[in-house]
């Protein structure tokens, strides 16, 4: 097993998720030291830290990959006008905030 990463005690549900969604994405993997928060002045700082763990060596680098995409999404949209109310929104935005008018609609305008 690998250690993939380490997480502070309050981001267990972050943890979680990466994990589920590593699951979802066919790599076995498990959570180390998940519930050892409550040993919080107990033990050692660093001890308690939640640990996402993967089993097979040769899926780390795919893993790792995975995890920064989640992480830190690129994004390549580009801002775009609203034809019906002039709002200018992000590229990432799929629908008018202001008017409600939706992205297909005004791609198709232009």
């Amino acid at each position: 097993m690998h250690r993939l990463l380490a997480f502070s005690p309050h981001e267990r549900v972050l943890a979680g998720l990466l994990k589920e969604r590593l699951e979802q994405e066919g790599i076995a993997c498990l959570l180390r030291n998940e519930e050892l928060f409550a040993a919080m002045g107990e033990l050692p700082f660093l001890e308690l830290r939640p640990e996402l763990w993967v089993v097979d060596a040769e899926v780390l680098p795919r893993a790792r990959l995975l995890i920064e995409a989640w992480l830190h999404p690129v994004r390549t949209e580009r801002p775009w006008c609203c034809p019906g109310c002039g709002e200018v929104l992000e590229g990432q935005f799929g629908g008018c905030w202001k008017c409600g008018r939706a992205r297909e609609e005004a791609d198709a305008g232009t």
